[in-house]
């Protein structure tokens, strides 16, 4: 049967998302579905997956996705006759150092904190439940029984019986062309023989899907690599039905099959591939052995399994799946191309995450938005650069063995870097500045002192900024301290329109006095926060947004999005040509009173003003603000005149204790004022009255998106799921707070923390995080005490409220 001319939805990719999507589309009743593979179903990746199903990911809503895919995984076989070859065999995770021991732990918390079952086990366990594996090095363990495997080629056949029985045709040996655009949106795809057309099409297309999208400027950035295992011939002493077995720190992981054991690798120093193009009959095929670049693995496979040394190799194998510069997958709405989706790059998870992959993405077609927050995924947060094939290729080299690398707090990618820079960077590494990454841009951690290196040694403690992070701090609080923000993303909304379609888009009141700054969520209809932004009214007609680079991406196309066809409002992106800097601390306004000459008192310029003034021959924007709890000011510069203002202020900050800082330093001041960030603390599904943000909110604003959802909660009275601030008891013996460790209150996980980081200007570990109480959270509740935080399996005892534990009364912003 050949191709039909209409359809709902089009996908493109017969790999096991593809086959999943299409599965879960017709569950919904989507049952006009048409699957487009260039040859056969499984050919690319999903034929040579290893098939590992493990649940726990860094989120609780990535973890219930993968949940999800074992529940799917296990029902599958029932519902369409298909064997899937899955079975919770459970998964075993060693640790040969202390600090990875700390890592597992750490997950094992955050499972309990996601309702998964993680057990640590002592070395003896191991033995006992891997029979013939060496334990004599080991640190510890941990067990998760609800993990295990599956054979990939059968569960997407599965999924793809599954769809056709409710109506979907599959279609195999029908390459894709390109992706039909007309005005910016989707309209179908093109075939050598005609055109489908539909409203939706979705790129599954694993590591074709690059260079697919590129065709019609969207970006996918996504590469091929080389991933080797070897499949031994049966050993008679192996255990049938043995748990997976994850050795990160020898970069490995074995899974028993049918009496033979196969043994795969994510090495230190990955081999790209493809990087010329994908030959056009590539189908079932293998890449070239290396067993040379395989064989440290395998020496150390042998020490750890010692029955391997007798073993003889059935299948040395060698193929290529997709990885992304954060070892992140691309999920959802492409921000170029409405009606456009994607599920691609899934950096060897794609199978365990393929089943919450595809009833997360046919329930964000259906609705028009995701079901749940998936910005760990979630495509916006990528740059346009980020597909550029040589970037790709020299950060693949170490994102594949990132894998199972240690995963640090604050660890940098070491590839593909100094790609987007400041005018400022030479002048800050002569400074002593260490540079980190944030979307491909460089911006200072911190800068070292007293001979201490730029290199960072990292740990679950603290790191060895810690003391100039601390340095940095406490010249803010008695100085002043100088802060390249340059990677801050900076929009320009022009036109007589410009103030409706931002009032529509804002919580807050936007149409205010030329020359105030205003400080906004955008949120979506359910009331949940899409952006937190500043607004810059620059005159009747000119707004200037920031926001976070993260979300440049993101925000810059909800926002075009959000204005209507007949408005006269341009959005343009200048975040290139208008670096800035802060001057934060106390003695933040005399230094640039001195600088520009002008009057930048209370009276004169109160909190919340932006104007410009001279710095030296040029006119800076400088905006009354902060983000760190002290007086400050953040100055927009034209790029041309940057670094004459850079180094007219470093040579009259000499006078004023003026200071380096960086964005380590940062992060501990936001700590302490309780500061939101969009994507930790606060993101789509947390409305700002869960955050503590009502005062943001302009209640008698008419018609803004979001307020009804916003007033329904209103009515609803105290929120029962609410943001506080968290410190540790205990000063410095308390540990470091990162991300998802639960909250107990009277020994009940009540909640989880966001973010965290120590406090220098108070002497303190503290977070923030979301906790939950039936009756609400208020100040009451949090004052019941025998509230806890674990961590690593142990627990703390923990002090918690909703305002800040720095200067909560803003006194020293307002001074």
């Amino acid at each position: 049967m050949g191709a039909p001319s209409r359809a709902d939805v089009v996908i493109v990719g017969g790999g096991v998302a593809g086959c999943s999507i299409a599965y879960h589309l017709t569950k919904l009743g989507i049952t006009d579905v048409v699957l487009c593979e260039r040859k056969q179903l499984t050919c690319g990746t999903t034929w040579h997956a290893a098939g590992l199903v493990t649940q726990l990911r860094a989120t609780r809503n990535m973890t219930e996705l993968a949940k999800y895919t074992g529940e799917l995984f296990g029902a599958l076989e029932e519902e369409t006759g298909q064997a899937t070859g899955f079975k919770q065999n459970g998964a075993l995770r060693l640790a040969k150092t202390e600090a990875r021991f700390e890592e597992l732990k750490r997950g094992v918390s955050m499972a309990r904190n996601f309702g998964l079952e993680a057990h640590v086990i002592a070395p003896g366990e191991v033995a006992e439940r891997w029979p013939g594996v060496e334990t004599s090095d080991l640190a510890g363990a941990i067990w998760m029984p609800k993990d295990g495997q599956v054979n990939p080629a059968d569960v997407t056949m599965a999924m793809a019986k599954g769809a056709r029985m409710r109506g979907a045709r599959i279609l195999e040996n029908t390459p894709v062309k390109r992706i039909i655009v007309e005005n910016g949106v989707v309209r179908g795809v093109e075939l050598a023989e005609g055109e489908i057309r539909a409203d939706k099409v979705v790129i599954a297309g694993g590591m074709w899907s690059r260079d697919l999208a590129a065709q019609i400027g969207v970006s996918l950035p996504l590469h091929a690599a080389e991933h080797f295992y070897i499949v031994t011939e049966p050993m008679k002493e192996l255990k049938r039905d043995l748990p997976v077995l994850f050795v990160a720190d020898e970069c490995s992981y074995y899974k028993e099959d049918a009496g033979k054991l196969l043994l795969g690798c994510f090495e230190p120093e990955a081999k790209p591939w493809g990087h010329q193009g994908i030959p056009e009959d590539f189908c079932f095929d293998s890449l070239p052995e290396d067993f040379e670049h395989f064989e440290p693995i395998l020496e150390m496979a042998i020490e750890r399994v010692p029955a391997l040394a007798q073993a003889g190799i059935q299948l040395f194998f060698n193929g290529p799946e997709s990885f992304t510069p954060d070892d992140r997958y691309l999920l959802g709405e492409t921000p170029e191309v409405a009606g456009l989706f994607c599920a691609c790059g899934f950096n060897s998870v794609g199978i365990l995450s393929s089943g919450g992959v595809g009833k997360a993405l046919a329930d964000w077609i259906r609705d028009g938005h995701p079901p749940v927050e998936l910005a760990d995924v979630d495509v916006r947060r990528m740059q346009p650069f980020q597909s550029n094939k040589t970037y790709l290729f020299d950060r693949t080299k170490e994102t594949l063995g990132l894998l199972y690398q240690m995963h640090w707090p604050y660890r940098q990618y070491e590839t593909a870097r100094n790609v987007r820079r400041s005018p400022f960077h030479d002048r800050l590494l002569a400074a002593g500045a260490s540079m980190t990454e944030a979307a491909g841009y460089e911006r200072p951690g911190f800068f070292a002192r007293e001979g201490r290196p730029t290199a960072i040694e990292y740990s679950y403690g603290p790191q060895s900024w810690f003391a100039d992070a601390r340095a940095e701090s406490l010249n803010t609080a008695e100085n002043v301290t100088l802060f390249d923000q340059s990677c801050f993303a900076k929009f320009r909304l022009d036109g007589k329109d410009a103030a409706a379609v931002l009032n529509r888009v804002s919580a807050n009141q936007v149409d205010v006095p030329i020359g105030k700054v205003v400080y906004t969520q955008w949120l979506n209809d359910r009331g949940g926060i899409e952006a937190d932004v500043t607004i810059t009214r620059l005159s009747e007609t000119s707004f200037m947004i920031v926001t976070i680079v993260a979300s440049q991406t993101r925000d810059f196309s909800w926002l075009r999005r959000s204005i209507p066809e007949d408005a006269h409002a341009h959005l343009s992106d200048v975040s290139a040509g208008l670096p800035m800097l802060a001057l934060m601390g106390p003695k933040s306004r005399a230094l640039l009173e001195a600088l520009s000459g002008e009057d930048l008192g209370n009276a004169a310029f109160p909190f919340g003003t932006s104007r410009e003034i001279p710095i030296g021959y040029a006119q800076v924007r400088a905006s009354r603000l902060t983000y760190v709890g002290e007086l400050g000011y953040e100055l927009y510069i034209p790029a041309d005149f940057a670094q004459h203002v850079f180094d007219r202020i470093v040579e009259a900050g000499a006078g004023f204790g003026l200071g380096h800082g960086g964005f380590f330093a940062i992060n501990s001041m936001r700590m302490e004022k309780g500061y939101r960030h969009w994507g930790h603390d606060i993101g789509e599904e947390d409305t700002p009255l869960q955050a503590g943000l009502g005062f943001a909110v302009a209640w008698d604003k008419p018609g803004f998106r979001g307020r009804d959802a916003l007033l329904r909660a209103r009515e609803a009275g105290t929120p029962t799921r609410r943001l506080v601030q968290i410190r540790l008891e205990g000063g410095d013996a308390a540990p470091m707070l990162y991300h998802e460790e639960p909250i107990l209150h009277r020994g009940r996980i009540i909640g989880s923390v966001t973010s965290g980081g120590y406090g220098h200007r108070t002497g303190a570990s503290l977070g923030m995080g979301y906790v939950s109480d039936p009756g609400g959270v208020t100040a009451e509740f949090l004052k019941s005490g025998a509230f806890e935080v674990e961590v690593a399996c142990e627990r703390y005892p923990a002090h918690l409220q909703l305002g800040p534990f720095y200067d909560p009364a803003n006194e020293r912003i307002k001074a």
